[in-house]
C-alpha cells in the first residue's frame, strides 16, 4: 500500500473558524495543493467527509486504486481527511473514493474545491496551480468608480457557449478567442459590464450552467483556468467590468457531485421539504450548517479575489428566501415563528453580503429576486439583505406585456407602463431583459413586438429608449441588441448573418449610440436609485399614449426631458409642460434615419413659453415622431 505522508495546511484557528461558519478562504486549505515537502514534490489533499470511515485519493497516478493513498482523518472531530501524496502533481487527474459509515455506502466524488475539472462528460478533478500574472492594476485601482451606484451600468448578458461559435470546426470559442472577439465587440458597443451566465464547471449543457458540480473551477469547455483569467484581464484592460452568475440556491444530484457526499446529507438539507427542489430536480444547500456556509461564502470570495470579478449576480434568491417557494400546502414546514421565511437562508445571505462588501467594497452583488420581500438591496445594518442591486422583475413583465400589445389597445393599459414608478425607489433596481425572456416559447424580444417590420423595429427602439431613461441600471441578453428573430438556442450561435440586413444593422447602431448617450448623460445615472432623480410631467395622456418625464442629475444643468410616443401616430406641435422658462434642444431621437426611423425630429431650438400645462407654469410645443422616444436638454 502506498504511503500518504501526514501533513496539514489547517491550524487550530482554521478549524475553529470552519466549524463556526466563519472561514471565508477555505480554498486556501481544502482541495488539492501542489507543493514540495521535505524536498519531495507532490500534492496535499484535504476533503470534508465527517460520515466517512475511509477516504482514498484515486487517480491516474495510482491506476484508480482505492486501496492506495488513504487519507488521514484529523483528531479534532472536524471531519476533515488530509495528507500529502508524493509524485502527484499539477495535471494529475483524481477523485475521492469515500467509504461511508452509513450502510457501507461507497462513492467516487469529484473534489468540491478543485480548481480545474475534466471536460464533460468526464467528471474527475485535476490538480492545478496556475501562476497567472495580472495586468489589470489600473482597472482594479479605479473600479470603485465604475461599479458605484451613481455610475452608468449597462450590462451585456452572455452565454459563452452560444454567443459565437467557431464555424469551420463547429466548436465553442476558447477563452483566448473570446478575449479578442467578445472584448472588442463589447467595447465597440459601449457596454460598461459583461455578465456571464455560470462559467463554473457543470456537467449538463441544457442546464445552461445553473446546475454546478465544480464550484471553484471555470468550465473546461473553453480552456484552462489561467485562460479565463486572461479573458477577465482583457475586459478590465478595456475598461469593462465582469459580473459572474453565481448559484448558491441548489445543486444537481450527479453521482460525482456534492449530493450525499459522504453517505449522508452533507451539503444538502436532510429534510426533503427544505433540501430538495422539485422544479429543478436538484438539492438545496443546508444554510444552517456552519461548514456549508463557509463553503459557499468562500466560493463567492474566491471568484472576487482569485478571478478579479467585479460582481456576483446571485441566482434564484426567491427560492432561498421562502420555505413554501413552489410548494403546495402541506409540503413545507413553517419556521419557528410560524412564518414562511427561511430564516437560515436569510441569515446566510446577510452574512454573505457583509463579508463581500467588507473585503471587496468596490464590487456589487445583484439579486435575482422576483417577490416583494422587503429590503433586498438595503444594508444589513438597516435590516436588509445587503445586496447592492435587485432585478426589477415587475418592470420587465409589465413592460414586455405592454409592448406586446397592438398600439391601438395601449390607451387602455397606460397603467401597466407607468406602474413601476410607484415602487421604483424601494430598492436599487436593475432593469433586466435577460435570457429567461427569450426561451420556452416566449419568442425573441423583437418577435414580441407588434405590427409590420418597420413598426416592430420602431417598437424595439422605443422599448430600449424607455428602459435607458427609466430609473435603474440596465441589462440586455446577447442578440437582442441587433434584433435576433429566433428564440435563443444554447446549442447554436447567435444569427450574426442578420447584420447583413439594414434593419438589424441600424438597430445595432441604435443600441451602440444609446449606450454611449447613457454613459455621457449624468441625469440618467447619477440619481438612478433616488426619487430625486425622476419627476413625472404627464403619465395620463391615455388617448395619445404619450409619457413625459424629467430625469435629473446632480446639477440642474444636466436635467433632461423625455417624451415617449407609444403609438405609430406622429404628433406635430405636441404641448408638454416644463418646469422653467428658456429653450430646449433635442439631443436624442430613436426615430433618426440612422437608426431605421422616419427621420421626424426637432431640428431647431424650441422656445419654452409662459403657458401652464401638465401642472407646470411653462410649456413647449414639440414634434413627436411615431413609436419613438425623444430626449431634450435645456439651453
Amino acid at each position: 500500500m502506498a504511503n500518504v505522508i501526514s501533513h496539514s495546511l489547517f491550524s487550530d484557528f482554521d478549524i475553529n473558524l470552519f466549524k463556526s461558519g466563519k472561514h471565508y478562504r477555505l480554498y486556501e486549505k481544502f482541495g488539492s495543493h501542489p507543493l514540495t515537502l521535505n524536498g519531495i514534490e507532490g500534492t496535499y489533499f484535504a476533503v470534508w467527509a465527517p460520515s466517512a470511515k475511509q477516504v482514498s485519493v484515486i487517480g491516474d497516478f495510482n491506476y484508480w486504486n482505492g486501496e492506495d493513498y488513504k487519507l488521514n482523518v484529523r483528531w479534532d472531530a472536524s471531519g476533515i481527511w488530509e495528507g500529502f501524496i508524493p509524485h502527484a502533481g499539477k495535471g494529475s487527474i483524481y477523485k475521492y473514493k469515500i467509504y461511508s459509515n452509513h450502510n457501507n455506502y461507497v462513492s467516487e466524488k469529484a473534489d468540491p474545491y478543485a480548481k480545474r475539472c475534466e471536460h464533460p462528460p468526464k467528471t474527475a478533478s485535476i490538480v492545478w496551480d496556475d501562476s497567472y500574472t495580472w495586468k489589470d492594476t489600473k482597472w482594479m485601482k479605479k473600479r470603485k468608480k465604475h461599479n458605484a451606484l451613481d455610475a452608468p451600468y449597462s450590462v451585456y448578458e452572455v452565454h459563452l457557449g452560444s454567443w459565437k461559435r467557431q464555424i469551420e470546426e463547429d466548436r465553442f470559442l476558447s477563452y483566448f478567442e473570446l478575449a479578442d472577439d467578445l472584448v472588442t465587440y463589447v467595447k465597440d458597443m459601449n457596454f460598461t459590464h459583461v455578465e456571464l451566465m455560470p462559467i463554473m464547471e457543470y456537467p449538463y449543457d441544457p442546464s445552461w450552467g445553473y446546475q454546478l458540480t465544480g464550484y471553484f473551477a471555470p468550465s473546461s469547455r473553453f480552456g484552462y483556468p489561467e485562460e479565463f483569467k486572461y479573458l477577465v484581464d482583457k475586459l478590465h484592460q478595456n475598461d469593462i467590468g465582469i459580473i459572474l452568475d453565481w448559484v448558491p440556491s441548489h445543486f444537481p444530484e450527479d453521482a460525482h457531485g456534492l449530493g450525499f457526499f459522504d453517505g449522508s446529507a452533507l451539503y444538502e438539507h436532510p429534510d426533503k421539504r427544505k433540501g430538495y427542489h422539485q422544479d429543478w430536480k436538484s438539492l438545496i444547500f443546508n444554510y444552517g450548517r456552519n461548514e456549508v456556509k463557509s463553503f459557499l461564502i468562500s466560493n463567492a470570495v474566491f471568484w472576487l479575489e482569485q478571478y478579479h470579478a467585479d460582481g456576483l449576480r446571485v441566482d434564484a434568491v426567491a427560492s432561498m428566501l421562502f420555505l413554501d417557494y413552489s410548494r403546495e400546502e402541506g409540503k413545507w414546514e413553517p419556521n419557528i415563528y410560524g412564518g414562511n421565511e427561511n430564516l437560515e437562508a436569510i441569515a446566510f445571505l446577510k452574512e454573505l453580503n457583509e463579508e463581500v462588501y467588507k473585503s471587496f467594497p468596490d464590487v456589487q452583488t445583484i439579486a435575482e429576486e422576483s417577490t416583494a420581500f422587503p429590503g433586498v438591496s438595503k444594508p444589513v445594518f438597516l435590516g436588509g439583505l445587503g445586496f447592492g442591486m435587485k432585478w426589477m422583475m415587475g418592470w420587465m413583465h409589465d413592460t414586455l406585456d405592454y409592448f406586446g400589445k397592438d398600439p391601438v389597445y395601449r390607451q387602455y393599459h397606460q397603467n401597466e407602463i407607468t406602474f413601476s414608478l410607484a415602487y421604483a425607489f424601494t430598492e436599487n433596481f436593475m432593469l433586466p431583459l435577460s435570457h429567461d425572456e427569450v426561451v420556452y416559447g416566449k419568442n425573441s424580444i423583437l418577435g414580441r413586438m407588434p405590427g409590420d417590420e418597420w413598426q416592430r423595429f420602431a417598437n424595439l427602439r422605443l422599448l430600449y429608449g424607455y428602459m435607458f431613461t427609466h430609473p435603474g441600471t440596465k441589462l440586455l441578453f446577447m442578440g437582442s441588441e441587433f434584433g435576433q428573430y429566433n428564440e435563443w438556442d444554447f446549442q447554436g450561435s447567435l444569427n450574426w448573418n442578420l447584420l447583413e440586413f439594414e434593419p438589424h444593422k441600424k438597430l445595432l447602431n441604435f443600441y451602440k449610440e444609446l449606450n454611449k448617450f447613457y454613459k455621457t448623460t449624468p441625469a440618467l445615472f447619477e440619481k438612478g436609485f433616488s426619487g430625486e432623480g425622476f419627476e413625472w410631467i404627464s403619465y395620463d395622456d391615455h388617448e395619445n399614449c404619450v409619457l413625459s418625464y424629467i430625469r435629473k442629475g446632480n446639477s440642474p444643468e444636466d436635467h433632461v426631458i423625455v417624451v415617449c410616443n407609444l403609438t405609430p401616430n406622429p404628433h406635430e406641435n405636441y404641448r408638454v409642460g416644463m418646469p422653467t422658462k428658456g429653450k430646449l434642444t433635442e439631443i436624442f431621437n430613436s426615430d433618426s434615419e440612422a437608426f431605421g426611423g422616419s427621420g421626424m425630429s426637432n431640428k431647431k431650438l424650441i422656445t419654452i413659453k409662459k403657458q401652464a400645462w401638465n401642472g407646470k407654469d411653462y410649456s413647449a410645443e414639440i414634434n413627436l415622431p411615431p413609436l419613438a422616444i425623444a430626449i431634450f436638454k435645456f439651453k
